[in-house]
């Protein structure tokens, strides 16, 4: 452990869920070192950058995050600049070309080693990098160690395995974040316990997909084995898990999220197109229909489930029947909300050398249009379920009105609402009297959870 650093740090974030618990799980390993944290970058000794490849906006933003950096570290040449993650993994050291201030790269297997790369640093002055793939070749699948973070905190990200075996023609992540290899479950049990015993009442379990959790296991366990040891658990009253891929979603599984008290309500499943020749050269190995099944079994085991979806659009030799298939779609499986997208072509991945017969605006044109259609689905839904008691846990003030509170209902669903902040970290009943697309507003109907 190298202790006995005195500075700031601070994170900048972006991407996925695993990109937050990497961050957290850097920044557990800063403060190990003697670093506090800060959110103020003109004061920050440390700043690390947590990068995203899965889509062109992300790195746009980081590479412009490192051009202010690089005005900072002018007046004070003695800050550390690190760039870790996917972005990190997939570039690599090409990042130090033209930044002559940036100090080092990590890739998304050396989270270990960022003290390591600091301290070398601080010794010799001179830039430093560690990209090795987690993955190596023996076949080895190693798991990083984990730092037990301290601090108190009403909800947890715990990754339960990393990587990802599917190969999907659009993402990089197989590329950036190696195969898929999942932790012991003990080891699981034992962080959630932690957590717990720190004052945790949610966890949402991570990975690229969680639904075939226990594969590199020798197959003693599998996801819902996983969901139910969670839920015994002392203390823990929600369990969350995200993201799960279709083609693995096992009647098993729906069984489990439909008899473990502890999981909520809600249920993430990428489908990113309705047309299943798109979903063929996307290679995402299910149809629209098998979707459309899976979508059936969970709504009749657990009635009250919300499921929310990504949509890719304009993906390469998408006509407009195809795409219009996905409007469609959207509208015959009625989503709770969705994260939508426009194609862009990640260099590395298998669609990148597709031919792209749409332009920037076509693809955008076909955007807006599903957004239109699944908004309004959002708000329909939202609007018809304001007859419902809700329990919500509640996280603070709200960001959209300081004169209220906020919380997520065990769907995932945002409440704004009137109350005491002693309320704050409590489970409430509350019932909703608007409708809106994020959400509701509400009102506190009694300050303990509705059976």
């Amino acid at each position: 452990m190298h202790t006995g650093q005195t500075g700031k740090f601070i994170i900048f974030t972006w991407g996925c869920q695993m990109n937050e618990d990497d961050s957290e799980q850097i920044a557990a390993r800063l403060t190990q070192m003697g670093y506090r944290s800060t959110n103020n970058a003109q004061e920050a000794d440390i700043a690390i950058l947590v990068t995203c490849s899965v889509r062109a906006k992300p790195e746009e933003k980081a590479k412009s995050k490192l051009g202010e950096l690089r005005i900072l570290k002018a007046s004070r040449p003695e800050m550390i600049i690190g760039v870790y993650g996917c972005m990190a993994q997939r570039k690599g050291d090409s990042l130090k070309r033209n930044r002559p201030y940036l100090d080092f790269v990590a890739g998304t297997a050396c989270v270990e080693r960022i003290p390591e790369l600091i301290d070398q640093i601080k010794e010799r002055r001179r830039y430093a990098s560690a990209l090795e793939m987690p993955i190596d070749p023996c076949g080895d699948r190693p798991i990083p160690n984990r730092v037990l973070r301290t601090e108190s905190a009403l909800r947890r990200f715990v990754t339960v395995m990393y990587g990802c075996d599917n190969f999907c023609s659009y993402c990089i992540v197989p590329h950036v974040r190696g195969r898929e290899r999942s932790r012991p479950l003990q080891d699981i049990i034992d962080e959630v316990r932690a957590l717990v015993d720190n004052g945790c009442r949610e966890v949402t379990l991570l990975g690229q997909n969680v639904n075939s959790y226990g594969a590199t296991l020798d197959g003693r366990v599998d996801f819902a084995d996983l969901l139910r040891a969670v839920s015994a658990v002392d203390g823990i009253d929600r369990i969350r898990f995200t993201t799960s891929h279709p083609k693995d979603l096992s009647d098993r599984l729906i069984e489990a999220i439909a008899t473990t008290p502890e999981v909520c309500e809600h249920l993430h499943l990428a489908v990113q197109s309705g047309d299943d020749e798109v979903l063929q050269r996307m290679n995402r190995r299910y149809t629209a229909s098998h979707f459309i099944e899976r979508v059936s079994a969970l709504r009749e085991a657990v009635p009250d489930i919300a499921i929310t979806t990504d949509f890719l659009v304009g993906f390469p030799g998408e006509t407009e029947e195809q795409f219009e298939n996905t409007l469609r779609f959207a509208e015959t499986v009625r989503f709770d909300a969705a994260f939508m997208f426009a194609y862009n072509a990640i260099t590395g991945t298998a669609s990148a050398r597709m031919r792209d017969i749409l332009t920037k605006r076509e693809k955008n044109a076909r955007l807006e249009r599903l957004i239109r259609v699944q908004n309004a689905i959002t708000c329909e839904i939202n609007a018809s379920e304001t007859a419902k008691l809700y329990e919500v846990l509640v996280d603070g003030v709200s960001p959209r009105d300081p004169s209220r509170l906020t919380g997520l209902t065990r769907q995932h669903k945002t409440v704004n609402f009137e109350g005491d902040k002693e309320l704050v970290g409590n489970l409430i009943t509350i019932r909703p009297t608007e409708a809106h697309l994020y959400g509701f507003v509400g009102e506190v109907i009694a300050p303990v959870a509705c059976p």
